[in-house]
């Protein structure tokens, strides 16, 4: 038992408090090894659950591979990857950020619509955006300073 308690005592004294940012809010965690956490935390930072079928939110879940789990630990870096979003860290490993997958930003971005503004096109012919609207428009900026 002493030897059990000993390991134990050397798992939690390699326990870092990280914060950990998402789109929805700013979290503090222990983590060690990168993001790795305790099933409860991953849940609090992600929004999913850690279930024998893989992380899960409502009726949808995303199997992990094993080297993504451990008891009592699930690795939330490799599990953001696996959902397609970005995962960075600060130099130090005590600030990570876990963006937003492509498919969530793309849609939050499907319903915007740019303001309508008029500019002259290499020629000097005044061109407005409206009169371009349901094509594809490449528009390049530059500034001297």
């Amino acid at each position: 038992m002493k030897d059990l308690s000993r390991a134990a005592e050397r798992c939690f004294a390699t326990l870092d408090m990280t914060v950990v940012l998402t789109p929805a809010a700013e979290h503090q965690v222990a983590v060690h090894d990168g993001l790795w956490m305790s099933p409860v935390d991953a849940e609090k930072v992600t929004g999913w659950t850690l279930k024998p079928e893989g992380m899960c939110r409502a009726d949808l879940c995303v199997p992990l591979p094993a080297s993504a789990l451990r008891v009592n630990e699930v690795d939330v870096a490799a599990f953001w990857a696996k959902l397609g979003g970005p995962v960075i860290a600060s130099a130090q490993r005590d600030v990570w950020a876990l963006g937003a997958p492509a498919g969530e930003r793309n849609a939050a971005l499907e319903g915007l619509e740019a303001p309508d503004f008029t500019l002259p096109d290499i020629d000097g012919v005044p061109r407005r955006l409206s009169d371009l609207r349901g094509k594809k428009v490449f528009l390049a900026t530059w500034a001297s300073w």
